[in-house]
């Protein structure tokens, strides 16, 4: 019997329906399934990470996953990426020029412009997206970054979010860096992890690896043969660098004989592995104002004994990489899967400037370094301290440019020192090496080349619509060809980059650069042009002697700029407009107990260059308390004077009222043995001031006032009565303070080491009603602009 005309619920049923069962035939539909044999693909980015800081490409940092992976695999020596990290995901994960993709800067700005959009739009498609509609699990851990920093709270729409983005599962930190030891906030699928205290011995890439081997194992003991995309973006190499005292240990004295020497061997190990042709040249030591790295030998005892220990740090964190990644290795190897599992190993730009000169004990300090340069006593460091979780250090640039052996310059710029950056790929069943096939491969590479290419190597296309748009077409092209044939040219011919005003155009072998002065005009760029294939370390400017073919490629790079949505050029002031709405994350507030810890950027909204008023409404405690072990006669007699029954605040109700930060900087208001104490840790020194609790105690006040040079002036008021100040303290600015606000505990990483120590998170114990934030107007003197400038410039990196 026919379905009747008006059983429109039918209408796309393959099977049949009657009225009974007996009159009918069943029919199943089914997600997309992988075709058998479909390769996995694990894809490993790296934070910050230069050219030469592992084994395949010239490091004495051991490396041993990497260099079997090597062995066995591909190296990619002539691989480009964008100056930083946001853009580089951007392009990585949608095979689309960072501009085009909306991510022309880092997720920390938001000026109203197409190419910083800074957020994905709904028309760019994800290789997630893509390989999840092929039938593939996808999982992503680590950093994500691909979030504006205004839309990482629970309030705020997640269409930019990981798991809105293709993947199945995520595990991670939306920001862009992170602490090792205390994370400010992790984020599991897309739902805040509520964390009050992390266990002892934890290590942020541990967790992360963790997470990713359990990812592959639930999916094993569910289905056998789905294939899996795991997308594993480390917070490190990303300062502030902190690495377990084992993994520092190994290091211990190598680096003695400074960054000098460092970059003479790894160059040498790199000719000698075939990375560049004999003849090629080494930049000699960045001199350029603003890049410059002192030589080793100039440096005092002193000085190259703390420079020494900043590096045994950070190879101890490219250690632990390579350890994290041979636990992947073991598990692929566990399920008799490597050999079918494509693995891709790379960094998202080149080694770091960002500690300066010297380093940092601080590396948000760093970000607000005014006219006065021991404004928050950055130096001398604590050189016990480096590499730990008390303090958030970075290394001096001079092992940045180490880091990017054999180039010139930093992240953040397009010279290849910026840009140029190690890319491992192995795929035993698929891409099998030849006796004669030395493994590595000399032709040009982009960013944007990695996702066509593992769809290529997948067997799979890529669709014309996401969500009913019309999708963007890749920018990228396959690099499998090159990856298969050793004597393939390269199909990626021309490329452009942009960052902050620094510009860069290839074509064929030859570069045209400029590195952007931010004290000149925008617009016009100091052109340098180099033939690559003769100076593949860009040393000398060809630009006079071929004038007009600078030109052609300056006129290139201005049509490429158009068409990738490059322009407008922001100055600084402008890149970090931000859209007018955002003034409401400045309004007062009232946060009840229980109240989940804020987001950071939520949280440093409320008192960023400004003054601010802290009222902890204290009504409605009146539960007496026993004494505990820990009161003090003296908390005792200042509670109960004349042996009276206490009222009011009675003994026993302490703990922490408010916390705002951890080890890298913050504050936290708290009542322990009868009195209230205000502590303020400025990027790591700490500082307090306690004053005993009146009987009948309801209401406590807290009052931070601008002062010059970037400082705070704090009052304690107890019932409207000031009682206490702590004055001359540095402002917290930048990102700082990294964890946001938290109410009657202080969650995460601690703000005071001691008090940890000795109380723990230290919950509050009595009846508090609410936490009331009540900021007042911005206050930045024109002095410190310029610096405020620069501090959200490298803040935002």
């Amino acid at each position: 019997m026919p379905v009747p005309p008006h059983a429109r619920g039918y209408a796309s049923f393959g099977g049949s329906a009657g009225r009974t069962s007996a009159e009918s035939t069943p029919d199943w539909t089914y997600p997309p399934t992988a075709s058998a044999g479909a390769p996995n693909i694990v894809v490993v980015l790296v934070d910050d990470m230069g050219y030469s800081d592992i084994g395949p490409f010239g490091s004495e940092i051991e490396t041993p996953t990497l260099d079997r992976l090597a062995a066995q695999g591909v190296r990619l020596s002539n691989y480009h990426t964008t100056p930083l990290c946001s853009p580089s995901r951007a392009a990585l994960l949608t095979g689309i020029n960072s501009h085009r993709a909306g991510f022309g800067f880092v997720a920390n700005a938001d000026p109203g412009y197409p190419g910083l959009r800074l957020e994905l739009a709904d028309d760019v498609l994800t290789l997630p997206e893509i390989l999840r509609g092929n039938g593939y699990a996808t999982y992503a851990v680590g950093k994500w970054h691909l979030v504006r920093d205004a839309t990482m709270n629970p309030s705020a729409h997640r269409d930019s979010w990981p798991t809105q983005r293709g993947f199945d599962r995520y595990y991670g930190s939306l920001e862009g860096l992170n602490s090792f030891y205390y994370p400010n906030q992790l984020v599991s699928d897309s739902s805040v992890v509520d964390v009050e205290e992390y266990p002892e011995g934890y290590y942020l890439t541990d967790d992360l690896t963790d997470r990713a081997l359990s990812y592959i194992k639930d999916l094993r003991a569910h289905d056998a043969e789905k294939p899996f995309f795991l997308y594993f973006a480390h917070v490190a190499m990303h300062g502030p660098l902190q690495a377990k005292p084992e993994d520092q240990a190994k290091y211990r004295g190598r680096y003695d004989r400074g960054w000098d020497e460092l970059r003479r061997r790894r160059f040498a190990e790199q000719l000698a592995q075939g990375l560049f042709p004999p003849g090629t040249e080494q930049k000699p030591r960045n001199t350029e104002p603003g890049y410059e790295a002192a030589e080793w030998d100039s440096l005092t005892a002193d000085e190259q004994r703390r420079y020494a220990k900043y590096m045994e740090v950070y190879a101890g964190m490219v250690d632990s990489i390579d350890q994290s990644l041979g636990r992947i290795v073991d598990l692929l190897e566990d399920l008799g899967e490597l050999d079918n599992t494509i693995i891709v190993f790379t960094s998202d730009n080149g080694g770091t400037a960002e500690g300066g000169p010297e380093g940092t004990r601080s590396y948000f300090a760093e970000f607000a370094h005014v006219d006065d340069p021991d404004w928050v006593g950055d130096v001398p460091h604590d050189e016990d301290l480096i590499g730990t979780a008390k303090l958030g250090v970075h290394y001096p640039r001079g092992w940045g440019q180490a880091s990017n052996t054999p180039f010139r310059f930093y992240k953040g710029q397009t010279f290849a020192g910026g840009v140029r950056v190690p890319l491992v790929v192995s795929w035993p069943k698929g891409l099998p090496r030849n006796g004669t096939d030395p493994g590595i491969r000399h032709e040009y590479a982009y960013v944007t080349d990695l996702a066509p290419t593992l769809l290529d190597l997948a067997g799979l296309d890529r669709p014309s619509v996401r969500n009913g748009l019309p999708a963007k077409d890749f920018d990228g092209v396959s690099a499998a060809e090159l990856l298969r044939d050793q004597a393939a040219p390269t199909r990626h011919t021309e490329q452009y980059s942009e960052m902050t005003g620094h510009r860069g155009f290839y074509r064929d072998g030859w570069k045209l650069l400029s590195l952007h002065d931010s004290d000149a005009d925008i617009d016009a760029p100091d052109w340098q042009l180099f033939d690559v294939r003769a100076d593949p370390t860009e040393l000398h400017d060809l630009s006079e002697q071929y004038p007009d073919k600078a030109a052609e490629l300056a006129a290139a790079w201005d049509e490429s700029a158009w068409a990738n949505t490059v322009f407008p050029l922001l100055t600084r002031a402008d890149l970090f407009r931000r859209r007018p709405e955002e003034a409401r994350f400045a309004a007062p507030v009232r946060l009840l107990p229980g109240t989940p810890t804020l987001e950071r950027y939520r949280s440093q909204r409320l008192i960023a260059y400004r003054d601010f008023t802290i009222t902890a409404d204290l009504t409605g405690v009146r539960q007496p308390a026993a004494a505990t072990a820990g009161d003090s006669g003296a908390a005792r007699d200042a509670a109960a004077p004349d042996g009276a029954e206490p009222t009011g605040f009675q003994l026993g109700d302490e703990g922490v009222l408010v916390a705002h930060g951890d080890p890298l900087g913050g504050y936290l208001l708290y009542i322990e043995d009868g009195e209230v104490v205000l502590g303020v840790n400025s990027y790591g020194r700490y500082a307090s001031v306690g004053v005993p609790l009146p009987v009948g105690t309801r209401e406590i006040t807290v009052r931070a006032t601008v002062e010059p040079r970037l400082r705070w002036d704090f009052t304690i008021q107890v019932d409207g009565t000031p009682l206490a100040e702590l004055t001359d303290q540095v402002q917290l600015v930048g990102m700082a303070p990294w964890t946001g606000i938290s109410v009657g505990v202080d969650a995460r990483g601690p703000v005071s080491w001691d008090l940890r120590e000795r109380r723990g998170p230290f919950r509050y114990t009595g009846a508090l009603r609410a936490i009331t934030y009540t900021p007042g107007p911005i206050q930045v003197p024109q002095r410190t602009i310029d610096a405020v400038e620069r501090e959200a410039e490298y803040a935002a990196e």
